[in-house]
């Protein structure tokens, strides 16, 4: 048309239909908004993941291809509404789906949950002072419980949320109906009983808090029926990886990446999927480079080829060359684009052990489709899975075949015993090992040798091969190390021949029988999974799931947005809080110790006397860094100081209640809050100053109380070395476990210590017999009564029918090592090693 022929009045009626045009799209754009910010919500979530492990990195481009492919499979519907319903839903279940395949079981549940609370908080759904609680947990400290079926800590988190409207008088009705309550917190699975009472028809976050005070070993189960709740059984499924559907998703550009875990190899499901595309690594189509010294331009050469001619690449063990995963980020991405259409890359790697550690490129992980691949858990997948390496062949090769193969199940069930211990933490063993299926498998090898070279079994040399050297040569640490021979005495002895021998409880060596009999025999008479399976008790499921839920709650508060008036939902900006924990840390902060004074008022230099100089120094350096840093952090509140990244850090811990890294530097090793960790700093500073008036011992001393109590302990036989006159390298301290309890000791002993404040874990101490006994369920590290310690010259040390018991400052166990107390036992000391009973300084 030419131009003069449009009218004015044409383009008025174009402007008025564009205007109608425009307000259409904006109310058709408006109504998929809510997919919309349901997309972004779950990306900010997915970068976030980086905090609870850093190989976990996801991009934004390979976020856009998830996204877009959910909205190619969500049903039509010609209703909006719920077509937006459905956008929505799918998006979350593909970023789901994409995101859970990439991560380890443990940290599954803590993203769901995460999503689930940011999901709810976004539609309003969720009271924020009330998820707070369930996060943080705050507790109130120093309250004793006046129900016994509640912990202090447990009584004192409820006493917080009694504060809170909605919770209105649930400390006095627990106290009213203690035996409703108590029926309820004592059933098996409380997260799936009615609560008591009107506190039924609670909210079901409401019922997480409530949950959290009286049962926190039951937390990870009752957010996994949260989730089910909120958002649908399909997230809670337990699924296993499909390779072929992973690699359908992959290209040349986006490679697959193996997250490796001890004693898995992803090499043979990836040959698997070959095999159905024609890709061998007999055809040369598969190019395998296990990753070492000197393999570099081995693998070069590889890309280069695959790149070409549309072959497969696996790189295992990627985080061995750390130096060349800046050259290998480049290649990868050089061949990403313009290679053959066949062409893919399969990496694999560990992950750190600890974020400082990490080392792979991000250019390597945020474009790739990660993978886990994770052993089975539990005794029963175990045993088989070790089972699983020999064949009938194996069965029948010596010829002591009935020791040989009595031998081979005990072993592979101890196999499958320190494996699988590692689940329980610090109760299973004190350090990590790598214990892996060559172990057992080289075990079995020597075992042929020497029963072929030997007419009689070597009990002993076996023993002292398979724990000192096949499993021992792993561990560093001497009290896992009896431990591991402690299980070898157990399960591999001459009784074994005879059918005598017990595995675990109910559970006998099996006869001779052939490979298939083997599996059938644990299929029909291994007892269900529980820690007797290991020789624990069942306490140590409870401790390792009340860590799990606390390190899950943790981990989610860590990753909640950090807007200014995300304070605790309590409408406090996180400035103030940060500001009103600093007051009144500052305001309860006692002056240092004048240590002029203190040493004018010894008059004697005793052992005793040096060590509580020593301690008050040390108090003076804490409390002197404690009042710094936060004179500094108040500064750079009040705008006077610029804030540096070392106030920033200490921001930070305060309002997690988080003891600042910056302090534990000059503390002593604690796992408590920030709360709980600075009453006990108070309380460790008054005894000090008690004991420091006249420098006469306490009654009885607080062990716990030191930064460090072997030089107590060692101050004991000083003294009474030098009374005695006894040389101090022929001396050992002498522990007797009294039958009475702090308050009822009034005055120091002759010689020695009483000492207090200890915690056994792992059994209990009974004390009208005085003994080591089983520990009640649900207790888990009671309290001992008052110890009496004395020294004695080693040759007078009793050693019959006791147990070496490890004392330790805190559940950490390992490098908090303190000392070793012999303490009585009716019992086999084999019952107490297997069952890792310790002392602890501190709960």
């Amino acid at each position: 048309m030419p131009g003069w022929w449009i009218t004015p009045t044409f383009l008025c009626v174009k402007v008025k239909e564009a205007k109608v045009t425009e307000v259409q799209i904006n109310v058709a754009r408006e109504n998929y908004r809510p997919a919309a910010e349901r997309a972004s919500l779950l990306y900010f979530i997915l970068s976030d993941l980086n905090k609870i492990n850093p190989i976990y990195q996801f991009s934004l481009k390979a976020f856009n291809g998830v996204f877009e492919k959910a909205i190619q499979h969500t049903a039509p519907d010609d209703n909006i509404k719920q077509r937006v319903i459905n956008l929505t839903d799918e998006i979350t279940y593909s970023v789901y789906m994409y995101t859970a395949r990439g991560l380890f079981e443990r940290d599954k549940l803590i993203f769901l949950a995460q999503v689930a609370f940011q999901v709810l908080a976004l539609k309003k759904e969720v009271n924020l002072a009330e998820l707070d609680f369930l996060l943080r947990f705050p507790s109130k400290a120093g309250v004793a419980s006046p129900v016994e079926f509640l912990q202090p800590q447990g009584w004192g988190g409820i006493k917080v949320l009694s504060e809170m409207e909605e919770f209105k008088n649930l400390d006095s009705d627990i106290e009213g109906s203690a035996k409703r309550w108590k029926k309820f917190v004592e059933s098996e699975v409380p997260e799936k009983e009615v609560f008591p009472k009107e506190w039924k028809n609670k909210s079901a976050l409401q019922k997480l808090c409530m949950l959290r005070c009286m049962r926190p070993d039951r937390m990870t189960y009752a957010i996994r029926n949260f989730v089910e709740e909120k958002m649908g059984s399909k997230f809670v499924e337990g699924r296993s990886v499909d390779l072929f559907k992973a690699y359908k998703e992959s290209s040349p550009s986006t490679p697959l990446f193996f997250i490796l875990s001890p004693g898995v190899d992803p090499l043979k499901d990836v040959e698997a999927v070959g095999r159905k595309l024609n890709f061998t690594i007999d055809n040369g189509k598969i190019h395998n480079v296990s990753l070492g010294q000197g393999q570099e331009a081995v693998a070069e050469r590889a890309l280069e080829v695959a790149a070409a001619q549309g072959h497969w690449v696996i790189l295992q063990n990627i985080h061995l060359v750390a130096r060349w995963l800046g050259t290998l980020e480049k290649t990868v991405e050089q061949y990403s684009l313009g290679s053959h259409a066949d062409y893919r890359v399969f990496m694999s790697a560990e992950p750190a052990p600890s974020p400082e550690a990490h080392i792979i490129p991000q250019g390597l992980l945020e474009n790739a489709i990660k993978i886990t691949n994770e052993p089975p858990t539990g005794m029963y997948a175990n045993l088989h899975k070790a089972l699983d390496l020999f064949t009938q062949d194996t069965l029948e090769m010596c010829s002591k075949e009935i020791e040989f193969k009595c031998i081979l199940f005990a072993l592979c069930y101890f196999h499958a015993v320190v494996a699988e211990r590692r689940k329980f933490g610090t109760q299973g063993w004190n350090r990590s090992y790598p214990f892996n299926n060559g172990d057992l498998t080289i075990s079995i090898n020597v075992l042929y040798n020497y029963l072929e070279a030997n007419p009689k079994v070597p009990w002993d040399d076996l023993r002292y091969l398979f724990g000192e050297i096949m499993y021992g040569g792993h561990i560093t640490d001497d009290w896992d190390r009896r431990l591991c021979r402690t299980y070898l005495s157990e399960y591999i002895r001459a009784e074994m021949l005879e059918g005598e021998v017990y595995l675990a409880p109910g559970f006998l060596i099996p006869p001779s029988l052939d490979y298939k009999g083997y599996h059938e025999y644990i299929d029909d008479n291994l007892p269900p999974e529980s820690p007797y399976l290991y020789g624990l008790h069942p306490n140590a499921e409870i401790g390792f799931l009340t860590v799990t839920s606390d390190r899950l709650f943790r981990t989610v508060l860590e990753m909640q947005p950090k807007e200014s008036d995300a304070g605790g939902g309590s409408g406090v900006s996180r400035e103030e809080k940060v500001k009103l924990v600093l007051d009144e840390i500052i305001e309860k902060l006692p002056e240092p110790f004048n240590m002029v004074e203190v040493m004018a008022k010894a008059v004697d230099k005793t052992p005793y006397v040096v060590v509580a100089f020593q301690e008050c120094e040390r108090m003076n350096i804490l409390t002197h860094e404690i009042r710094r840093s936060l004179k500094e952090l108040d500064l750079g509140l009040k705008g006077e100081l610029t804030i540096t990244s070392d106030m920033e850090e200490l921001a930070n811990a305060l309002f997690y209640d988080n003891v600042p890294e910056s302090w534990t530097r000059y503390a002593y090793p604690s796992l408590l809050s920030l709360g709980a960790w600075y009453a006990d700093l108070l309380l460790r500073i008054r005894e000090l100053e008690v004991w420091t008036t006249d420098f006469v011992l306490p009654a009885t001393v607080w062990l716990a109380g030191f930064f460090n109590p072997q030089s107590f302990l060692t101050a004991i036989m000083q003294s009474m070395a030098r009374r005695n006159e006894w040389p101090l390298d022929k001396m050992c301290l002498s522990v007797e476990v009294t039958k009475k309890n702090r308050e009822d000791i009034t005055a120091p002993p002759r010689e020695g210590s009483y000492v207090h404040g200890l915690f056994m874990e792992g059994a209990r101490w009974d004390i009208p017999s005085g003994v080591i006994a089983d520990a009640r369920l649900k207790e888990l590290t009671p309290m001992m009564p008052v110890i009496f310690i004395r020294a004695i010259p080693v040759d007078r040390m009793d050693t019959k029918n006791v147990y070496e018991c490890p004392v330790y400052k805190t559940r950490m166990r390992g490098p908090t090592y303190v000392w070793t107390f012999n303490l009585k036992t009716k019992e086999k000391a084999a019952k107490w090693i297997l069952a890792t009973v310790a002392l602890l300084l501190q709960v």
